[in-house]
């Protein structure tokens, strides 16, 4: 989540720049899109029965605000405004707390969703538990 995350600003860091007048509607899509990815990987962790899988994701959204910040970071010194290493604490406090709670709440409100979806039938069988597919007339043995 933190890549997805650092691309994302990246890309809208870049858009801003060379196509000032498209950042909004690029801004709301790309927004929802990072909320998209997060509740479906959770409720496809919470349908698969993860274990532990509030805390993991948890932790995973307090080290994605960390690391996306200074991935962000990187990411435009590179590629868009050559920006340096006083755009990192900012970056790191105020950018890693909305990206944290960005991933925060759409995944768990995707194992909220995802923890009450229905197993498929065959998942966990045993071979003896599975039918037998012999005929009818054929020797048990």
């Amino acid at each position: 989540m933190a890549v997805l995350h650092a691309a994302a600003v990246t890309v809208l860091a870049k858009i801003a720049v060379y196509q000032p007048a498209d950042v909004a509607t690029i801004r709301v899509v790309t927004l929802a899109l990072l909320v998209g990815a997060a509740a479906l990987w959770s409720a496809v962790d919470a349908w698969l029965r993860v274990d532990d899988r509030g805390r993991a994701w948890f932790i995973g959204a307090l080290v994605a605000g960390v690391v996306s910040g200074v991935l962000s970071v990187i990411g435009r010194a590179i590629f868009v405004d050559q920006s340096g290493i006083s755009e990192l604490w900012p970056a790191v406090t105020g950018g890693a707390a909305f990206t944290a709670l960005l991933v925060m709440i759409p995944a768990g409100l995707g194992l909220l969703v995802g923890s009450r979806l229905q197993q498929p039938k065959n998942r966990g069988m045993a071979n003896d538990d599975l039918p037998d597919h012999r005929p009818s007339g054929s020797p048990a043995g």
